[in-house]
């Protein structure tokens, strides 16, 4: 394919689903029935071509779907992938079979290898066709959920607002207008409360069977295999969570006593009030959306040759879309095209400081990619999501130098703020997997018995919130219905705690060497998916997550940077 046609120039064909299912048959039969590893790896590498071809047609509807929730051919195009994604899972699974199988599976592994094999094992143990009815119905209702939050219509001081043009609204630095916000987002919620309690409880039975079906005692099994995940398991995320309770909840804690102290506000704070983090506003990125992608560009070019080159093609092919539309899928996200050997950057702008980090994070995924676009089959160009999350997290940490570029005299707030957060959030995204968890163990569970348990579990993980009632949806343990990875990527949210420690890590090395710090970085990153996690972090010299003392030595050194912090003339 070129290698300068533009996102739109992307031409978009629905495939024949019984060709490709045919396809991956012969396929099949041809590395069952290979004499010589030569033949083996023909066919291995004829269905990687199948592979790329097929996720660049979804991607593509996928991605023209989101950012238009209205267009009725896209919104065709999405339903029928969404039928037609799990029948290819199912089909090629013949093909997995046979690799596994293969006489010259040494030989494979030697060029390859050994991953992609323990992912092939995995991914048979996710995929039976019993269970890809139970898929086809997954995809429905996740996609329902979708369309649901996209359509939300707000009416806010005189104007009618999206979920997602609403968040100024609500991390604005007077109190009655934030609060109000915060209010009005609530009722729309609450006044969709019967779907949203259908959705997820439909959601959680189609799961559970699934996980049976597959012989499991739950879906949890069957969630840890379909993460990827192979390098720990459930005993190694408990031991994880409890060190957050350990040393990250008590740190947070701290944090906002800080904070309510500078807004002037009680402790215990209001869901409202933990949103402002300065009485004089949240950090704001100078000027429009275009500014922010200049600033973007300023930084990547003067980050590496690597980086500059990569975020310019970016910028060049138009394979951002970032502003705040009606009918606009809410949320952020980067994937991949895989004929056309680019990303895209899914976000939507709204004059906050997410704005900055969606130009950093989901950028960071998008590097990680193109770094990685050699990488045969097409699996081992990204590894699994915690690994991923490591790229974009970290790279919002690798910006710091640049801050002032994206947030001029606000560039001081920024720094405070983004390490803070950076803290603060490990607490609630432990908390969203401890939700699940329980949620999957206890597949019987009423919507009410679940608001109850998210209310229960506020109460251990962040402990700073009022649950007074003031914000009946927050207040009322019904929140975690606003976190769509819940509803669309069940026990997702795990990864991006792992990941932001290890962003963490960064964080301090990049305060005593940035050139190390670096270094490490690209290590990390030219491995692409090569390796599971804790292997791929072994590898670029970090520590493991999971490693005794790792959350508690990071939390010592950003208590210290944070206390010694100068935030003198900022209100």
């Amino acid at each position: 394919m070129s290698n300068s046609v533009s996102f739109k120039d992307m031409a978009y064909e629905r495939p024949d689903l019984e060709a490709v299912k045919a396809e991956y048959a012969r396929l099949a039969a041809e590395l069952a029935g290979a004499e010589t590893p030569e033949a083996a790896e023909a066919a291995f590498l004829e269905k990687d071509q199948l592979d790329r071809h097929t996720q660049t047609a979804a991607e593509l509807a996928m991605i023209r779907h989101v950012i238009d929730t209205r267009d009725e051919f896209y919104d065709t195009e999405a339903a029928f992938w969404d039928e037609a994604q799990p029948e290819l899972q199912s089909a090629a699974d013949a093909f997995t079979a046979a690799l596994l199988a293969s006489p010259f599976r040494a030989q494979l592994e030697e060029k390859y290898g050994t991953l992609l094999f323990a992912q092939a094992e995995q991914e048979r143990r996710t995929i039976k066709p019993e269970i890809v009815e139970d898929m086809k119905r997954e995809n429905a209702l996740a996609q329902e959920y979708v369309k649901l939050i996209a359509s939300a219509q707000i009416p806010f001081e005189g104007g009618t607002y999206t979920l997602s043009q609403l968040t100024p609204f609500k991390k604005s630095a007077d109190d009655a207008e934030r609060l109000a916000a915060w209010k009005a987002e609530g009722a729309w919620y609450k006044e969709h409360q019967a779907d949203l309690d259908r959705i997820y409880d439909e959601l959680t039975h189609v799961r559970d069977a699934m996980g049976k079906k597959l012989g499991y005692k739950n879906y949890l099994p069957l969630g840890y295999d379909r993460m990827g995940r192979l390098s720990y398991g459930r005993e190694d995320v408990e031991r994880f969570r409890e060190a957050v309770r350990t040393y990250v909840v008590p740190l947070a804690d701290k944090i906002y006593r800080a904070q309510a102290e500078r807004l002037g506000v009680e402790y215990p704070l209001s869901f409202a009030d933990e949103a402002l983090s300065f009485r004089s506003g949240n950090p704001a990125p100078r000027g429009t959306a275009d500014d922010v992608l200049e600033a973007g560009r300023t930084f990547y070019r003067a980050l590496s040759p690597e980086t500059g080159a990569f975020f310019d093609m970016m910028l060049e092919r138009d394979l951002m879309d970032v502003l705040s539309t009606e009918g606009k899928a809410g949320g952020g996200f980067m994937t991949q095209i895989p004929d056309y050997d680019v990303p895209f950057i899914f976000a939507n702008f709204n004059g906050t400081q997410g704005d900055v980090e969606v130009v950093t994070h989901e950028a960071g995924h998008a590097f990680s990619y193109y770094m990685n676009t050699d990488k045969t089959p097409i699996g081992l160009s990204m590894p699994s999501m915690e690994a991923c999350e490591v790229h974009s997290m970290s790279m919002e940490f690798m910006a710091w130098p640049w801050a002032e570029e994206f947030f001029g005299d606000d560039a001081r707030k920024y720094r405070y703020a983004h390490l803070a957060g950076a803290i603060t959030f490990l607490p609630y995204g432990t908390m969203v997997d401890h939700f699940q968890h329980e949620v999957y163990e206890h597949p019987e569970m009423t919507p009410a018995e679940r608001h109850a348990t998210w209310k229960r579990l506020l109460g251990t993980y962040m402990p700073w919130m009022r649950l007074d009632g003031e914000i009946p949806f927050y207040a009322e343990g019904e929140g975690w219905q606003r976190q769509s990875h819940i509803y669309e990527n069940p026990l997702y949210y795990i990864d991006y705690c792992l990941a932001q420690t290890v962003a963490l890590e960064f964080w301090a090395m990049s305060q005593d060497d940035f050139a190390n710090a670096w270094e490490h970085y690209m290590a990390y990153t030219r491995q692409g998916g090569t390796r599971a996690f804790t292997d791929l972090l072994a590898h670029a010299g970090m520590t493991s997550p999971f490693d005794e003392g790792c959350l508690k030595a990071i939390c010592e050194r950003a208590t210290a940077w944070l206390e010694s912090y100068d935030l003198t003339g900022i209100a």
